[in-house]
């Protein structure tokens, strides 16, 4: 059920963080960000992402993306300001938005050819008189779209022909199957960088969820607004998180292509388990490791789904209609366990399934 990766923490990263606790590297850290990490992450992002910024002034450490999520709400938003938002989308945007004082304007989506899509038009039709910020997550949690260069594209011209600006989570960027490929909104275009807060963290790429250190780059005066937000919730995450975090961006990264691997083997289990199963279909994932499941042939509540599999066959999904109206019919299933866990779990959802 859980976003969380089953794997350990690369030996590398772990001894990293070793070495600079025996180093004494435990005082408080530079609350921009360690220099030696924000540089990691500049040079990361210009070489994977093609997009350039400046590790002194264009470049904030967090603790975890989550509060980098809220910290650009809280730099770019005043009460009552309106916050674009796709439907089905990731839940705990929610909160940090109310938090802000903003209001959610739902982006409706469509499925087709068995993909989640939001276009460009649909998002122009819920844009209101007092929007500033579009949330986009790519590859998107729940539903597996990774959008493509055209569609950003798209996307990135009506975001800059309205003035608004995009926070683009990109925390699953590592993770993409098949002919998918992350492309990071802010570099289709010189103007796409102007109006764009990458948020990102270290979590699932490198499976340190628990070291609880992330990322945003954005232009200058956006950062510096941020960081105005951050010194009130957190000096930063440690040390020697830090120091572990940049070993994990500039070393070999042999290990994120391995658990790549993984997940493309566990996704294929998913589907192969479950997309022969009548009145039911595995929308399949082009990244992320969530699966959603379209059971709305079988007429059953997506929610009253969730219910009978849990209590009758003892395995845990998330009811689409939990990420908004638009995943009402679906099911969320996550492989990030693998192995038995994974194998015992296909085995007891899709008999829960053919019951439906």
């Amino acid at each position: 059920m859980r976003g969380e990766p089953d794997f350990a923490t690369p030996q590398h990263i772990t001894d990293t963080a070793h070495d600079a606790l025996r180093a004494g590297r435990t005082r408080y850290p530079d609350n921009r960000g360690e220099r030696a990490l924000r540089q990691a992450i500049a040079t990361k992002l210009e070489a994977t992402n093609g997009v350039r910024y400046d590790h002194g002034t264009e470049v904030l450490v967090t603790t975890g993306a989550t509060l980098g999520i809220q910290a650009a709400l809280m730099a770019l938003i005043n009460e009552g300001d309106e916050v674009l938002l796709p439907d089905p989308v990731y839940d705990a945007y929610a909160s940090p938005i109310r938090l802000a004082g903003g209001v959610i304007r739902p982006i409706p989506s469509v499925i087709r050819d068995r993909r989640f899509s939001v276009t460009a038009a649909a998002i122009e039709s819920a844009i209101g008189p007092r929007a500033r910020v579009l949330i986009l997550n790519t590859p998107w949690n729940p539903v597996g779209t990774v959008f493509g260069a055209t569609e950003l594209r798209d996307i990135m011209d009506l975001v800059v022909a309205r003035g608004l600006t995009l926070i683009s989570d990109e925390i699953y960027e590592a993770i993409t199957f098949d002919d998918a490929v992350h492309v990071s909104p802010a570099s289709v275009s010189a103007a796409a960088r102007e109006h764009t807060v990458i948020v990102n963290s270290l979590s699932k790429t490198y499976a340190m969820t628990g070291w609880r250190v992330g990322y945003c780059a954005a232009p200058a005066a956006v950062i510096d607004a941020m960081f105005l937000v951050l010194q009130q919730t957190s000096r930063g995450p440690a040390t020697f998180v830090q120091d572990a975090a940049a070993a994990a961006l500039s070393g070999s990264q042999a290990c994120v292509e391995a658990m790549r691997a993984e997940y493309a083997s566990r996704r294929r289990a998913v589907i192969d388990a479950l997309d022969s199963i009548a009145r039911v279909r595995v929308l399949p994932p082009e990244g992320g490791f969530f699966a959603m499941i379209d059971i709305r042939e079988t007429s059953v509540p997506s929610d009253h789904a969730r219910r009978l599999l849990l209590e009758e066959h003892g395995v845990a999904v998330v009811h689409g209609s939990a990420y908004g109206t638009g995943g009402e019919g679906t099911l969320r299933v996550s492989f990030g366990s693998g192995g038995e866990t994974l194998s015992r779990g296909l085995e007891r959802l899709a008999t829960g399934l053919r019951r439906l």
